[in-house]
């Protein structure tokens, strides 16, 4: 059965990923279920009825533009029997929420597989995204073996103060210390201070990890997690958000309380940032120079354009069926790149406008204008360690090879491609999809938290 590759496939509406399958059929909702969950049932329901008009009813302008009554009806009755069988039944619902928008995920039971269709409501109660995917399979998180839970404590800490506060947490071995520290900094999107996808945290390896060998580890919600409500609700909150709101403040904020804190050698406190985080490292070293952070750890940083990126991720994703784009496919992905296109033709008089490109606004694009992290990292007067995964599709291997290009020559940076390891810095084998961060649990790689521990050690 080919659906694991074809349901990679997906059209951006409004704020939120769509796959190319036609909404499902409903069961009564429990009497317990909010309203979302409500709503996402009677959506779903309509679907079965053949009732499009009805099933559209709720969307937002830009998806019913990008997925009509005749869209589904076309998916419905065609694509997605052909893929999965015969309706069986729906199953249970879980609820999300990301960015101020609420999520429910609904696991719909077909003849050959189970499927989740994730709908996803603005904050006008209208339905802005849709997504079918492969149920995720009742995979939980396991501490990794290397995690010695008798070797450290954990507390929880508040980082920052007033309007921006964000709950953390404070992992610090047992002893008398003081132990060296390191602040861990989100990747993109409202990560929480595990950085949990699916049944992976690859911040809670990290802490657990590096705890167990001395040491202290402080992590924490990201702002748009805690506070996405807040921004969104406010157009002028999110006109002006860039990196340095999302990002680099609360990392300042976080390293700063970690200097302060009993038990940890304020002259060794490090800096680690995964994906964004690794990204934006030279940024953050700079803004942290009063700090004296004892140096810089990046694990999978991008240094190449994030609209470009965006765009190639999403070809590779296209790419993965197998077959031709469809004529409808490749116009999704041909107005995804007339939005790249409208990014680069950003203006300083665009800054405050609200129209979203590829998900966020002008001033965002605009503050990362030019910005090249090896170019802006020769300047940064600390060690550095840059890691980078072979089997990762976000942050290929090109990009380490720029890190290297920059940095190789300096004594004070190491540098370490490791050919196994994806995104999340677990082991893998074969051709990477999206399906190995959200439905298979993965440890980080034991010699990664080893060779971390270890250059803290040197510094």
């Amino acid at each position: 059965m080919k659906m694991k590759k074809a349901c990679l496939l997906f059209i951006i509406l409004g704020s939120a990923a769509a796959m190319a399958f036609p909404a499902l059929t409903a069961q009564a909702p429990a009497p317990a279920e909010d309203a979302f969950t409500v709503k996402a049932r009677e959506f779903l329901a309509a679907m079965e009825k053949g009732d499009f008009q009805a099933a559209v009813r709720d969307f937002d302008a830009t998806v019913l533009k990008a997925l009509g009554p005749d869209k589904l009806e076309t998916m419905w009755a065609r694509q997605l029997p052909a893929q999965l069988g015969a309706f069986k039944k729906q199953g249970p619902a879980r609820r999300e929420e990301q960015q101020g928008y609420e999520i429910v995920l609904i696991t719909c039971s077909f003849e050959k597989a189970s499927i989740d269709a994730r709908v996803v409501f603005n904050k006008d109660g209208r339905i802005a995204g849709l997504q079918f995917a492969p149920a995720a399979p009742p995979v939980k998180y396991e501490p990794p073996a290397y995690a010695d839970p008798a070797r450290f404590e954990e507390t929880e800490i508040t980082v920052g103060s007033g309007e921006w506060a964000l709950p953390g947490t404070l992992t610090l071995p047992k002893g008398a210390g003081p132990f060296p520290g390191v602040v861990l900094v989100h990747g993109s999107g409202p990560n929480d201070r595990d950085e949990t996808l699916g049944p992976n945290k690859l911040f809670k390896d990290l802490a657990w990890g590096l705890a167990a060998r001395g040491i202290a580890v402080l992590r924490y919600d990201k702002r748009t997690k805690v506070h996405g409500k807040k921004i969104v609700a406010d157009p002028g909150l999110e006109a002006a958000m860039t990196v340095k709101e999302e990002t680099i403040d609360d990392a300042l904020a976080a390293a700063a309380l970690l200097e302060k804190t009993g038990g940890v050698d304020a002259r060794r406190v490090f800096i680690l940032g995964h994906s964004l985080g690794g990204y934006l490292m030279p940024r953050i070293a700079l803004a942290a120079k009063p700090l004296d952070i004892a140096g810089f750890i990046s694990l999978a940083g991008l240094t190449r354009p994030i609209e470009d990126t965006m765009i190639r991720q999403l070809t590779y994703l296209y790419g993965l069926a197998g077959n031709a784009l469809s004529d409808d496919d490749r116009k999704k992905l041909d107005g995804l790149k007339a939005q790249e296109a409208a990014i680069k033709a950003l203006t300083a008089a665009d800054k405050g406008a609200t129209t979203r490109l590829l998900g966020v606004m002008p001033a965002y694009w605009l503050d990362l204008r030019g910005y090249n992290p090896p170019d802006l990292a020769k300047s940064v007067r600390a060690p550095m360690l840059i890691l980078q995964g072979g089997r990762d599709y976000q942050v290929e291997t090109a990009d380490y090879e720029n890190w290297k290009a920059a940095l190789g020559g300096r004594k004070d940076v190491e540098l370490r491609l490791y050919p196994k390891l994806n995104h999340l810095f677990y082991e893998g084998d074969g051709p990477i999809t999206p399906l190995e961060y959200a439905q298979k649990h993965g440890s980080v790689a034991p010699y990664v938290v080893d060779d971390i521990a270890g250059w803290i050690s040197k510094h």
